[in-house]
């Protein structure tokens, strides 16, 4: 999928033969029974290779809707949100518009002690929760990599602080990876 998706949309254009056209599209929604534990996520695999099909093509965008899905139907019923953000796309890249159009992605990691600071890039106003204060749906792992939940800390308009009582050393991150993250940042 990570070489298959993006030459699909190059293929696309390259028949269509109008350049590197906008092309956005809606990552994968939450589906499927939530995890107790953190694991391995064949779906969240998926999501991660339609992320990084916006810096391997021009002129692309993704819609990111793990908040908008339904565990038990692969289609979220809330199509008017997920227009919406990929409306935010065009109205922002293709005709002007100053608005807040991409979701935070990861930018890099920096261990600290017993903490992971990771720092984000295409923030907004700033990092935020939607529902409790604090972010929810972050895992860390040592050099084992076995993952642990994880608490984490905005501190910064871009920045988070992670750890868990669980692992001394933290040597890698994850956030929201699984098939249906519980997730809120």
């Amino acid at each position: 999928y990570r070489h298959l998706f993006p030459l699909m949309i190059q293929h696309w254009r390259d028949e269509w033969k109008q350049g590197d056209f906008p092309f956005y599209f809606v990552q994968l929604a939450d589906f499927r029974d939530e995890s107790a534990d953190p694991q391995a996520s064949a779906w969240a695999e998926l999501r991660e290779a339609q992320t990084m099909t916006l810096a391997s093509l021009p002129n692309t965008g993704q819609a990111v809707i793990t908040d908008l899905g339904e565990a038990h139907d692969i289609h979220p019923k809330d199509k008017q949100n997920v227009a919406k953000r990929l409306a935010r796309w065009a109205l922002a890249r293709d005709y002007g518009i100053d608005i807040v159009y991409r979701s935070p992605e990861f930018k890099s990691a920096e261990v600290q002690g017993s903490k992971i600071i990771v720092t984000m890039d295409h923030t907004g106003d700033g990092l935020d929760t939607f529902d409790v204060g604090q972010p929810v749906g972050l895992a860390v792992a040592g050099e084992d990599q076995v993952f642990k939940w994880a608490q984490g800390k905005i501190v910064g308009k871009d920045r988070i602080e992670v750890w868990s009582d669980e692992v001394a050393t933290p040597v890698a991150v994850r956030y929201a990876w699984a098939d249906n993250p519980v997730c809120n940042l």
